[in-house]
C-alpha cells in the first residue's frame, strides 16, 4: 500500500520513529493481580515511553500544520497514522480494503466582513466586533446570511421531559433568534440533571441543535467561564477556524449559530430593562417563562464555504473467535485539531500535542502491543479488537459521530469503546478519571484493574464541564456502545493532588487550544505509557468477560443498546 503524502517527508520519520530503549514496566505483581496472561503481560510490558515521544513528536510538529480537518496536515496525519497501523501488522478496516474511512464534509469560514448589531426599539444600534465579542457561524451552508429578527430569551434553551423541564414552552420560536444560557439549571440532586455533573443538555451542540428543531433562524450562546469551564479565549480560538458539519446530515440548520461574550450580554440585557444575573436566576427555576426582548438581531454573515473530505483511520487484529464475535473491543482517540490561522500574528499554528497527539500515540501503542503478542507467541485476543484514529472531534465529535452511524462492525458486536483523549507529560500517574465507566456493569473489573496498576479512581472534579459528553466516546454510547474515556486524574508520584490540580487549571488557561500546545522535549510520557499499559489490561479484562459488557438499568444510553441487539 502506497502513501504518497508522506515520500516527502521519509527523512523526519525516519528519525521520529526510531525504536529507543523499553521503559521500566511496571511491577510484574501488577500484572498478575490484573489477570493478565504471561503474553499479555510481556505486551503491556514492552509498551514503550519513548516511541510514544516519538509519535507525539511528529504529529504535533510544524510540517503538518495543526491537523486541520479536510488540510494537507490532516490529511498527513491520517495517512502517518494509517502506516503505523500496517507497520504494527494489522489490518485495513476502512473503506474499500484500506485504513481509510472516507468522511464527507462541508466547511463554513466566517470572514471578516461579517457584521452583528442588537438595535433596540426606538435606540441607536450596538455594534458588536467580530471575535472579541461574539463569534457566529453560518450552518445553513450559504455565502451569504442577512437576519434582521426579534431576540428570545429562552434561559438554558432546554426541553427535557424527563426532567419536566421545557423553556420553550408557551414561546413561539420560528423565524426569531433565541438567547440561550451555557450549560443547564444548576443542582445538586442527582435525579434532576444528575446534579452537578453535566448531562447533553448543557452542551452547546445540543443547544444549537434544539433552537433548530423549534424553527429559530439563529441561536445566541451567552459564555461564562463558571459555566462553560473555559475562558472566552478557547472559545474565540476554537471558533475562528472552520466550523464543519457532515455534508449529509438531513437535520435543518441555524443561519446564526453564535456565542456572546458575558459583558455583552450584560449590556445587551440592559438595553431592554433587564439584569442578566437575574435573568439567569430566574432561568433556572421551573417557574421560567420564555420573553421577547424589545431588541432586534442585525447581522450580515459572509462565509467561505467548501465541501470536501477527511478520514478516519480504522484498523482491526482479528480475534481467535475468528468472526465477528459480540464482545469486540473498540480503541479510539482523536487525531485532528484546530489547524492554523494564516493571517494570525506570531505562532499560528494550533499543534495540538497534548490535545491529542498523546491519545494518538496512546492508540499506536496500544495497536503494535496488540499485535506483538500475535508475532512473539502467537497470541490472538478472544474476540476482534478494532483501532480507530478519528477525524473531526474538535469540530463537534463528527468523525465519531460518522464512525458510531457507519462501523466496521454492527454496533451490536462491539462490546466496549476505551477512549483516549489528552495526557499531560507530568511523570509516573498515581490515579485517573474513567466518567462513565460507574454506568456500566463491567466496573467491578475496572476497580480491580485500577488497583492492580496502583491507580486511584478520582470523581470528576470539574462536573460542570460535562466530560462525558465532549469526547469521542460519547459517539459510541449514543449508538448503544457502552464506552468511556480513560483520563489521568490529579495525582502524580512525589507531587500532592493540588500541584496537579493546578498544572491543569494552568494548561487550561494557557495552552488548551492555544499555539503554545506544543512539544517540548523535556516532557515525559511516562503517564502516557502507564495510561498504556493500563488500557491494554482494561481492555483484555473486557475482551475475557464471561458476560457482555451491558449499561447499567435506567441508564440514558441502555434503551438504544438493546435496541441494537434486536437487530439483526
Amino acid at each position: 500500500m502506497k502513501f504518497p503524502l508522506l515520500d516527502r517527508l521519509t527523512p523526519v520519520l525516519a528519525v521520529l520513529v526510531s525504536t529507543a530503549a523499553l521503559a521500566e514496566p511496571v511491577p510484574a505483581a501488577s500484572y498478575s493481580a490484573a489477570g493478565l496472561p504471561p503474553a499479555v503481560a510481556s505486551a503491556a510490558a514492552g509498551i514503550d515511553a519513548e516511541r510514544i515521544r516519538s509519535h507525539v513528536r511528529f504529529l504535533s510538529h510544524d510540517l503538518l500544520e495543526g491537523r486541520g480537518t479536510g488540510s494537507r496536515g490532516g490529511d498527513i496525519a491520517a495517512e502517518y497514522l494509517a502506516t503505523q497501523f500496517a507497520l504494527a501488522g494489522l489490518k485495513p478496516a476502512g473503506d474499500d480494503g484500506s485504513f481509510l474511512q472516507k468522511v464527507r464534509f462541508a466547511g463554513s469560514q466566517t470572514l471578516d466582513s461579517t457584521s452583528l448589531s442588537f438595535v433596540p426599539g426606538g435606540g441607536e444600534a450596538l455594534p458588536l466586533k467580530l471575535m472579541d465579542d461574539y463569534v457566529v457561524s453560518n450552518q445553513s451552508l450559504t455565502e451569504t446570511a442577512r437576519i434582521d429578527a426579534p431576540l428570545v430569551f429562552v434561559g438554558y434553551g432546554i426541553e427535557a421531559p424527563e426532567y419536566q423541564w421545557d423553556d420553550y414552552k408557551g414561546v413561539d420560536v420560528r423565524g426569531k433568534v433565541v438567547l440561550v444560557v451555557v450549560n443547564e439549571p444548576p443542582s445538586t440532586d442527582p435525579k434532576f440533571f444528575k446534579g452537578e455533573a453535566l448531562t447533553y443538555y448543557g452542551r452547546w451542540t445540543y443547544k444549537f441543535e434544539q433552537a433548530a428543531r423549534k424553527g429559530a433562524i439563529g441561536a445566541v450562546i451567552v459564555h461564562r467561564d463558571d459555566l462553560a469551564s473555559y475562558p472566552w479565549s478557547v472559545v474565540k480560538s476554537s471558533w475562528s477556524n472552520e466550523s464543519v458539519a457532515l455534508a449529509d446530515d438531513p437535520r435543518q440548520k441555524l443561519q446564526a449559530a453564535a456565542w456572546l461574550q458575558l459583558e455583552v450580554a450584560r449590556l445587551l440585557l440592559s438595553l431592554s430593562g433587564r439584569d442578566l444575573d437575574e435573568a439567569i436566576r430566574q432561568a433556572g427555576t421551573r417557574d421560567f417563562k420564555a420573553f421577547e426582548l424589545p431588541v432586534r438581531m442585525n447581522a450580515t454573515i459572509n462565509s467561505r464555504v467548501r465541501r470536501f473530505e477527511s478520514s478516519n483511520v480504522i484498523a482491526m487484529l482479528p480475534g481467535a473467535d475468528k468472526g465477528a464475535g459480540r464482545q469486540a473491543l473498540l480503541y479510539s482517540a482523536h487525531y485532528d485539531h484546530l489547524g492554523m490561522v494564516p493571517d494570525q500574528a506570531g505562532d499560528n499554528i494550533y499543534n495540538g500535542a497534548i490535545d491529542n497527539a498523546t491519545g494518538c500515540a496512546v492508540l499506536l501503542e496500544l495497536a503494535r502491543a496488540y499485535a506483538s503478542m500475535k508475532a512473539s507467541t502467537g497470541t490472538l485476543p478472544p474476540h476482534p479488537v478494532l483501532f480507530a484514529a478519528v477525524t473531526a472531534e474538535e469540530k463537534g465529535l463528527l468523525g465519531s459521530k460518522y464512525l458510531g452511524e457507519h462501523p466496521p462492525l454492527p454496533v451490536s458486536q462491539i462490546g466496549l469503546n476505551l477512549n483516549f483523549d489528552s495526557f499531560a507529560p507530568f511523570g509516573v500517574p498515581e490515579s485517573v478519571k474513567l466518567l462513565g465507566s460507574e454506568r456500566l456493569n463491567f466496573f467491578p473489573a475496572v476497580e480491580k484493574t485500577a488497583k492492580a496498576f496502583r491507580l486511584a479512581i478520582e470523581a470528576d472534579s470539574r462536573p460542570l464541564a460535562g466530560s462525558y459528553y465532549r469526547s469521542d466516546h460519547f459517539s459510541m454510547a449514543r449508538v448503544g456502545v457502552p464506552a468511556f474515556s480513560v483520563s489521568l486524574g490529579d495525582k502524580f508520584a512525589g507531587q500532592t493532588r493540588e500541584w496537579g490540580q493546578e498544572r491543569a487549571r494552568e494548561y487550561t488557561a494557557r495552552h488548551y487550544h492555544q499555539p503554545s500546545d506544543e512539544y517540548r522535549p523535556d516532557m515525559d510520557f511516562t503517564s502516557s505509557a502507564e495510561i498504556a499499559r493500563f488500557g491494554l489490561a482494561l481492555g483484555w479484562q473486557a475482551l475475557g468477560a464471561s458476560t457482555p459488557i451491558a449499561w447499567l438499568p435506567g441508564d440514558e444510553f441502555e434503551a438504544t443498546r438493546l435496541k441494537s441487539e434486536r437487530t439483526p
